[in-house]
């Protein structure tokens, strides 16, 4: 394009410092929230995997229809292994094997690959996430500690904000001072001809920032507001608001895109009860002899909490940026990364 080669030199030092500067950016982001986060849930930073071997169920299976990366291990007579989806039930084990104490917690930089996730600019199929859980007593199964530690979780959000606005003065911080708390069929009640992608906007436009919960089971118009596995969130105990549900997601409104922004899926983990009773819901109470399973059912697992908190969405909605490219390494069509620089948008 540009004949002179001094010219076609500075250009691309030029678009290559401020990919620099996006990277510097993104591991102050990084650092900052994290830290935050730590000492807010009494997190300890761990070690985790990026395989699990298949049949132990403790892959994350999402929705139930994603397909897991697989493949044979030759040192392991051919047994497969398969790239996680996430850490939220290993997560869990691991409780156990460190033997921690009601209170204590764990943090890990998880990395997941899901090849069927639809592209879009908030998706792509490299996963990475800030998979957190933390032992809790068989007492604290409530929405009282559900809400708490969402409000910690908020907190730790608002604050890394205010820093990149300080580091940053270009970037304005926009959350609001609160998170507002609504159940998936109040929700529905509020905008009953709404579907739920138009209720999520709608709530999180009105408030800034909604923590979203009750998703999994389904609601008085026979459908749930969103999947959820059975075997890792517990979506079917009845709470103390009188709605099923102890989990939920973390939504902010994202002015960039004008739509609700997911940067956490979180809860309280399925007791035995609400294991069998939702495998029972979703025709899968055959996953009860798998390792994961069995040893939640014999009583051998810690009663916890968790969730994950998306690197790349948190990355995003900090500095405002409109694609998920800007802030993390995936592989995209050569034409769309194209298409993508000819609207401003640099892909790392």
């Amino acid at each position: 394009m540009y004949n002179d080669p001094y010219i076609a030199f500075q250009l691309t030092h030029m678009e290559g410092r401020k990919l620099l500067n996006t990277e510097v950016a993104i591991s102050f982001v990084k650092d900052t929230f994290v830290q935050e986060l730590k000492n807010k849930l009494n997190l300890i930073p761990i070690s985790s995997p990026l395989v699990v071997l298949d049949g132990t169920g403790l892959n994350d299976d999402l929705n139930g229809i994603e397909r897991p990366v697989s493949f044979p291990i030759k040192s392991l007579n051919e047994k497969r292994a398969v790239v996680v989806h996430s850490l939220a039930k290993w997560k869990r084990v691991r409780l156990k094997e460190l033997e921690m104490l009601p209170g204590e917690g764990i943090v890990t930089d998880m990395k997941a690959l899901r090849p069927d996730e639809d592209y879009t600019p908030i998706h792509s199929i490299y996963v990475d996430q800030w998979d957190w859980e933390k032992v809790i007593g068989k007492d604290q199964r409530n929405l009282v500690l559900l809400k708490d530690t969402v409000l910690n979780i908020y907190e730790s959000l608002r604050f890394t904000e205010l820093q990149v606005e300080r580091k940053y003065p270009q970037i304005k911080a926009i959350l609001p001072e609160t998170i507002t708390f609504i159940s998936s069929e109040e929700l529905l009640q509020k905008y009953p001809d709404l579907s739920a992608k138009e209720r999520e906007n709608a709530i999180t436009k009105e408030h800034g920032a909604v923590f979203l919960y009750g998703i999994g089971g389904a609601l008085s118009n026979g459908v749930a507001h969103d999947g959820r596995a059975a075997d890792y969130d517990d979506w079917s105990t009845t709470n103390e608001a009188g709605y099923n549900g102890l989990n939920g997601d973390i939504l902010v409104w994202n002015p960039i895109l004008n739509s609700a922004f997911e940067l956490s899926s979180m809860g309280i983990r399925v007791d035995k009860t609400a294991l069998a009773h939702q495998m029972e819901i979703r025709n899968c109470s055959e996953k009860s002899k798998l390792t994961f399973h069995s040893m939640l059912l014999n009583d051998e697992l810690p009663e916890s909490m968790g969730g994950g908190i998306g690197q790349s969405r948190v990355c995003m909605f900090m500095l405002k940026k409109q694609h998920i490219g800007e802030v993390q390494v995936s592989i995209w069509e050569e034409d769309k990364k194209q298409a993508l620089r000819e609207e401003g948008i640099d892909i790392l």
